[in-house]
């Protein structure tokens, strides 16, 4: 028997740690060769390890949530035969794995070998056994045979009370006997219903039916945690300042409509490619806008090209893809690199490059929009853009009212280099292209 340490390999260029988000196996599991032991992240990008050779697990770094340093011991594999390139394959030294921990948490690595006593016992990172669901089921019979008790007493003591039949379907589904309301007329109606829960609020009344779910401890860790970190950081450095305005997308919607009829084999349009191809036209009027600031070293860097940061949502957590070069593609291609990108960040394939070096970003929660919005910029950026739901409105035109559809644009800004003046303006120019959509296709 021999024992195999396999270390946290170089898993991106730079990177000098990687965080742990979740460990295919566990402690005294048996592990193939090339079979998958753990799921590493860094720079939001999530590594699945392999196991290089086979054996039994015997030490684990650290529990889910971990940072570990490149290079540093992640796992002890005990093999059943002497590894042939006999790299690590003596016990660790005490502490090289706990030494290896960056997270500061100051905990023990599972179950070290070499200088810790005897007596100490092995620690696994096994999840307790789920609570039994007997003992629920049980109570949840109990409590439905309280609550028809009571809805079927209150319903015998409440026979002779002057009710509308909505008043006694009501009571019964709060379980209130109508015998112990007061009405403020001949019968009881719908307010004296809520004048008697209203009173019996303030004597502690409580419904009968259950309306609370399980308190949960979720651990942040992995994007979760790096989104944290990000925002956190993003609000704590950049003065924000958010300006909305109103845009009609009357046109825009009729011309994106047509276009859709005749799209062929191309992707749907969405309002998205529009609104990136006039973000783009504008820009070049405003550098301001498309620009990073460095505030450690005084530098604000105004770029000559939009690389253009997509706010995607995933089962993961809200990532950034970056839509590269976008003042030089049209609609169309927009569209199919937006679809693509969406893609790979939501499985996971998005590789480095494509999830840094956003210039300024575009966030739209589609027709979950909302009227307004505050989105927090991408640091270093400068600037972040929101569109928001389309809604339908009166026009008044002299005399005149015809239907509009439009959408409130949000946008915020690093006070440190935009002025409210420069937003302003930018919106009002971009409005000028969505409103007149034409434009978008002229050179």
């Amino acid at each position: 028997m021999a024992r195999f340490t396999f270390r946290l390999p170089d898993i991106g260029e730079g990177i000098a740690e990687a965080e742990i988000v979740v460990w295919h196996k566990q402690l005294g599991d048996r592990i193939g060769e090339n079979e998958a032991l753990a799921d590493m992240m860094t720079d939001k990008v999530t590594v699945e390890l392999e196991s290089p050779v086979t054996g039994i697990i015997v030490e684990l770094a650290g529990e889910a949530g971990t940072r570990i340093a490149i290079g540093s011991a992640l796992v002890v594999i005990e093999t059943e035969d002497v590894v042939a390139d006999g790299v690590a394959l003596d016990p660790p030294a005490v502490g090289e794995m706990a030494a290896s921990r960056t997270d500061g948490a100051g905990e023990l690595p599972v179950n070290l070998s070499g200088g810790v006593s005897p007596d100490a016992p092995s620690v696994s990172l096994r999840e307790p056994p789920p609570p039994e669901r007997e003992d629920f089921a049980s109570d949840l019979r109990r409590d439905v045979c309280v609550v028809t008790q009571t809805v079927g007493a209150a319903t015998n003591s409440s026979a002779k009370v002057l009710a509308s039949p909505a008043v006694r379907a009501r009571a019964r589904d709060l379980g209130i006997d109508l015998a112990t309301v007061y009405p403020a007329g001949d019968h009881i109606r719908h307010a004296d219903l809520d004048a008697h829960l209203r009173y019996g609020a303030a004597q502690g009344y409580h419904s009968p039916t259950p309306r609370h779910w399980p308190d949960e401890h979720v651990k942040v860790i992995g994007l979760r945690r790096r989104i944290a970190e990000n925002m956190a950081a993003s609000k704590r450095h950049i003065p924000h300042f958010t300006y909305v305005d109103e845009i009609e997308v009357t046109a825009l919607e009729a011309m994106r409509e047509q276009l859709n009829r005749h799209r062929g084999s191309r992707p749907r349009l969405t309002p998205l490619p529009f609104l990136a191809v006039a973000i783009c036209r504008t820009l070049a009027d405003f550098p301001m806008m498309n620009a990073h600031y460095d505030d450690e070293a005084g530098v604000v860097t105004r770029h000559g090209r939009v690389h253009l940061g997509i706010a995607t949502q995933t089962d993961a957590g809200l990532m950034v893809p970056v839509l590269r070069d976008a003042q030089d593609r049209n609609i169309w291609q927009i569209a199919a690199e937006v679809v693509r990108l969406a893609d790979a960040a939501r499985t996971g394939k998005a590789a480095r490059a494509e999830l840094s070096g956003s210039t300024i970003t575009l966030s739209s929660l589609g027709p979950l929009g909302g009227i307004a919005s505050t989105p927090v910029i991408n640091r270093p950026e400068v600037a972040i853009i929101a569109p928001n739901k389309i809604f339908e409105r009166a026009v008044f035109e002299g005399d005149k009212i015809r239907r509009a559809l439009a959408m409130n644009l949000s946008i915020s800004c690093d006070h440190r280099v935009v002025d409210g003046w420069d937003a302003a303006s930018f919106v009002a120019a971009l409005r000028r292209l969505i409103e007149a959509p034409a434009l978008l296709f002229q050179d």
